[in-house]
């Protein structure tokens, strides 16, 4: 497999990046004097005392905000419409996104819908959207990232569900890019264990697509297996005491740090068949379904033999210094995720039936097609559905 050295990279986002950083929030330049501060539905950041620091660190820059506490896991495009009006209501100029992979992902599209007509699904490629370009610019975003896992908070699109379609595609344009950016790793000191678990699979599947996505090219591998070596690593600790501040830091790292790679190189079909997962099944977080898939995903490859250089290469970043078979990664990877406490998840515990494994294929096509084009080699939708079905407990 060829390492392009062809690229186009475009990172117009300011990152603060450490132990501290939100501290720095009221001396930055600002986008805007009101901004509509968006968090999840649920009480994590309240009881953090993270969005009281916000509010504090946004009223010594003298900028107003309005509350918008609506977005749950796994965002439709209904909450997202709803925050958008408030925005518009309350001629907020720009957002600040506290959160996790849901807020940051939904503020993309309440960003673009804030300022622009009809329904988000207008504006959307793939599936039922009807892929019309955006008449106006979004609002500047402003992220803070209270969890490791999307890479959103440097990114410019977001996965959005379409509950009344099943569907759950990414939106997005690289002008709706946050302008500002900052990844605290002491906010994400309470994440729960299993949380914390979930979201460091999803940023290290995010650098393991890139790794073996035919359009990899020689920054975007190298920043990878950074990431890769990072995660593996430290991702166990993490889990084991969320308050081991190096730990966090490393995996925080990692998640951001698959902000960049997937702005080089777009990520494989694992994320889109997870999607349909998801799209179906609302209450299955992301990274989880992920982690249920990811060891019959790769082993296709592998057998495939797609990409055997790159499977080597992740698995001696992924404590397996030695390694020189391909079967080495997906030694390194069950026992990352035995460490982690994620070595058993079962589709069947969040409803899903083994009979929907074709409808899950097609969906996976239908929606996010367009990440097929990264797999190193053909995977038909009966290859799509052998692998959910050899997935399922």
């Amino acid at each position: 497999m060829n390492t392009n050295m062809n690229f186009n990279l475009f990172t117009p986002t300011k990152l603060l990046f450490g132990c501290g950083k939100l501290n720095e929030l009221r001396t930055q330049t600002l986008p805007g004097k009101k901004a509509l501060l968006l968090i999840s539905d649920g009480k994590s950041v309240r009881t953090t005392g993270t969005l009281d620091r916000v509010i504090g660190q946004l009223e010594n820059a003298h900028v107003e905000h309005v509350l918008c506490a609506n977005i749950h896991e796994n965002p439709s495009k209904e909450v997202v419409m709803e925050a958008a009006a408030i925005a518009r209501e309350n001629r907020c100029d720009f957002i600040v996104a506290v959160g996790g992979g849901a807020v940051l992902d939904a503020a993309i599209g309440v960003a673009a819908m804030t300022t622009n007509p009809g329904d988000l699904w207008d504006y959307v490629h793939g599936g039922t959207g009807k892929g019309l370009p955006l008449q106006k610019k979004g609002l500047p975003i402003v992220t803070i990232a209270t969890t490791s896992g999307t890479g959103s908070e440097i990114n410019c699109s977001g996965v959005i569900s379409n509950h009344a379609t099943n569907e759950k595609i990414g939106f997005g344009e690289p002008s709706l890019n946050p302008v500002l950016a900052i990844v605290d790793p002491e906010l994400m000191c309470t994440v729960p264990a299993k949380y914390t678990a979930y979201q460091g699979f999803d940023a290290l599947f995010h650098n393991t697509e890139v790794m073996i996505s035919r359009f990899v090219n020689v920054l975007s591998e190298a920043v990878a297996l950074s990431a890769i070596e990072n995660i593996a690593k430290y991702l166990p600790r993490a889990v084991m005491d969320g308050n081991d501040t190096e730990a966090r830091e490393a995996v925080a790292y990692g998640s951001t740090i698959a902000g960049l790679t997937m702005q080089l190189t777009l990520t494989t079909a694992e994320h889109s068949m997870e999607h349909a997962m998801s799209a179906y099944h609302h209450d299955l977080p992301h990274g989880a379904g992920l982690i249920m898939i990811s060891n019959e995903f790769y082993r296709f490859f592998i057998e495939k033999h797609a990409c055997d250089e790159q499977f080597v290469k992740m698995a001696r970043v992924m404590g397996m210094p030695e390694a020189d078979k391909l079967e080495d990664f997906l030694t390194a990877l069950t026992k990352l995720q035995r460490a982690c406490g994620v070595d058993d998840l079962k589709m069947s515990d969040y409803g899903i039936s083994k009979e929907e494994c074709g409808t899950l294929a097609r969906n996976s096509r239908e929606t996010m097609g367009i990440l097929y084009a990264s797999n190193p080699c053909e995977m038909t939708d009966k290859d799509c559905t052998q692998i959910f079905e050899r997935s399922y407990k």
